[in-house]
């Protein structure tokens, strides 16, 4: 028997677009709103013709019957739901206008009595739509973003900025409703691509960059900021982002759109984006204990807990059990046998920790009585939990969650069956079962969860994924895994898309006292990968780069240092393209 492991985690600020009765008000439209439309005709006039003879009437007392009211003819409107969108508006907008019932005209302007277009932002607004579309680059793009004047100056012909000279690809309608916005581009700034062509035109000619729609932003995208705003990213502002278009909805002739009509649409809710931060090894012991037992149990996450903390789930691959009997810590440790005074749970809680990978090759370090008590502590926190447990059977189940109305599944294992412990009856890390895991995938992504597969697998001192290890990831992922992660790399390693999927194939270190003193310092190197999921569908993944510090705390990398990381591991992935400014 399987118990399943369900969590809903909601977000802030959520709300509801409304578009409630809108089919019924388009109904009403064409039968009984006259005053969208224009004033009905005035009725006809008769001429009766003067009659030759005079007939007087004698005067009789009035007589006043009461009769029914008459009923006044409905007016007939022709083309009453017809639409015309000007060349301008994007695709998605025009496929729900037809979806509310409208017919969407693109020539014969003249016909429709409503039309839609690029217009200026009204405030509360109900004939207004919002429409926020993404600077993009092919994922393997190290520059992270540019500043807006940089973007209008490329746009207007001017050499400024690290894309000078590098057309920005778009489809039609985006060229025509930044044309409205910005006047008409340089000639050789834009180059116009169909939307199905774009992604394959910008890999095909690196380095390149492009403006999409939101609704179009796919894994193989790099999200570029402009002015430090991504509309990918939980803080974004779409105020004083400058690519957030309205586009209003108008009669043509004077009229008055009835107040039940509520046209302000969006293709970008915030209630409906969820963000998943997977990280490397956790082992809070040797010089990383010792240094928080020195500066401060949180000291280690005082650079990234932002980071952490803003995340909807933040997870935490924690190697080490947590035990009250644990030695004070020693720097200097030869064995390779661990544990964490439970005082060190405080570090997890401090950067928002939601779930605890338990897939560990050092879970089962103290024996069962230190498993019982990590798994009560979790338990006591309320901290959910995969990939080990009370037994086989708790370990090996899928870890449910809704976030923000995405149907997320963590599931996980220990490719060493050496240290996979779990039995029926002893607690432990678990063993990969393929069958199972792929079972269980296939199962859920039917169901319309976006699976996340994790592994605790063999360790490698390079970058570069080994043929086994590139097998099981990829099983994972042709059985339905959205994502596929190495939680086992203390050497950060390569990536790919594969299937549908992205595998990264080892993440490195996040809280671990890994310092080289020579040589190329490759365990310093920390990946951070926050993936972000929108309605149901992965938008894809940021590489958060981080350098780890002090034998305990991670900091962001120096851009000179991110710039050599990314352009060691992108090689290593087979994607070593010519990048900006080279």
């Amino acid at each position: 028997m399987s118990f399943l492991f369900s969590r809903r985690v909601n977000g802030n600020g959520r709300h509801a677009t409304r578009i409630g009765f809108l089919f019924i008000s388009i109904l009403s439209l064409v039968a009984c709103q006259p005053s969208l439309w224009g004033a009905p005709p005035p009725p006809p006039t008769f001429s009766l013709p003067t009659p030759a003879v005079m007939i007087r009437v004698p005067t009789l007392a009035p007589t006043i019957t009461a009769m029914p009211p008459t009923a006044a003819p409905t007016p007939v409107v022709l083309n009453a739901a017809q639409v015309w969108a000007s060349p301008a508006t994007p695709v998605a907008l025009r496929e729900k206008l037809q979806h509310w019932g409208f017919q969407v005209l693109t020539t014969n302007q003249s016909s429709a009595n409503l039309y839609i277009d690029v217009a200026q932002p009204i405030t509360g607004a109900m004939d207004s739509s919002t429409w926020t579309y993404a600077l993009v680059a092919p994922f393997p793009t190290i520059i992270d973003g540019v500043s807006s004047q940089e973007l209008i100056s490329v746009w207007s012909g001017a050499s400024f900025g690290p894309f000078a000279g590098i057309p920005i690809l778009m489809e039609e309608s985006t060229l025509m409703t930044f044309t409205t916005l910005w006047g008409a581009p340089a000639a050789g700034t834009v180059q116009v691509v169909p939307a199905d062509q774009l992604l394959d035109t910008a890999w095909n000619q690196m380095p390149a960059w492009a403006i999409i729609p939101f609704e179009q932003i796919e894994p193989k995208w790099k999200v570029l900021t402009i002015d430090g705003q991504s509309p990918i990213q939980k803080s974004f502002d779409s105020i004083i982002y400058p690519l957030t278009v309205t586009y209003r909805l108008t009669c043509s002739e004077p009229c008055q759109v009835p107040d039940e009509l509520d046209f302000s649409y969006q293709n970008r809710d915030p209630a409906k984006l969820a963000t998943v931060i997977l990280t490397g090894v956790t082992a809070m012991v040797r010089a990383t204990a010792k240094t928080m037992d020195v500066k401060g149990i949180t000291y280690p996450g005082e650079a990234i807990r932002d980071l952490m903390r803003e995340a909807d789930v933040t997870h935490i691959n924690n190697e080490v059990p947590f035990y009250g009997g644990c030695p004070s810590p020693d720097p200097n440790q030869e064995k390779q046998i661990f544990c964490s005074s439970p005082r060190y749970m405080e570090l997890l809680m401090d950067i928002g920790t939601d779930v605890i990978e338990l897939s560990g090759d050092h879970f089962a370090d103290y024996d069962e009585a230190a498993m019982y008590e990590t798994l009560d502590i979790y338990k006591q926190y309320n901290m959910p939990y995969y990939g080990g447990g009370y037994n086989l059977e708790d370990g090996r189940k899928p870890l449910l969650m809704e976030v923000n109305g995405n149907k997320i599944m963590f599931i996980g294992c220990n490719y060493k069956t050496i240290y996979a412990s779990a039995t029926d009856t002893i607690p432990g890390a678990v063993p990969c079962d393929f069958d199972y895991m792929t079972g269980q995938i296939a199962y859920y992504r039917s169901q319309g969860y976006l699976p996340i597969s994790t592994f605790q697998y063999h360790e490698f001192d390079t970058a570069k994924a080994r043929p086994q290890q590139i097998i099981d990831f990829r099983r994972m992922a042709d059985a339905g895994a959205i994502i596929v992660s190495g939680s086992q790399a203390h050497v950060p390693q390569e990536m790919e898309f594969y299937n549908g999927g992205f595998i990264h194939y080892g993440l490195g270190n996040l809280f671990f006292d890994q310092i080289a003193k020579r040589g190329p310092r490759l365990t310093e190197r920390e990946f951070i990968d926050r993936h972000v999921f929108y309605d149901g569908r992965y938008l894809g993944v940021e590489l958060i780069t981080a350098w780890l510090t002090d034998y305990a705390r991670p900091r962001y990398m120096t851009e000179l240092e991110r710039t050599r990381f990314l352009t060691d591991i992108f090689k290593e992935s087979d994607w070593g393209f010519l990048q900006v400014g080279q």
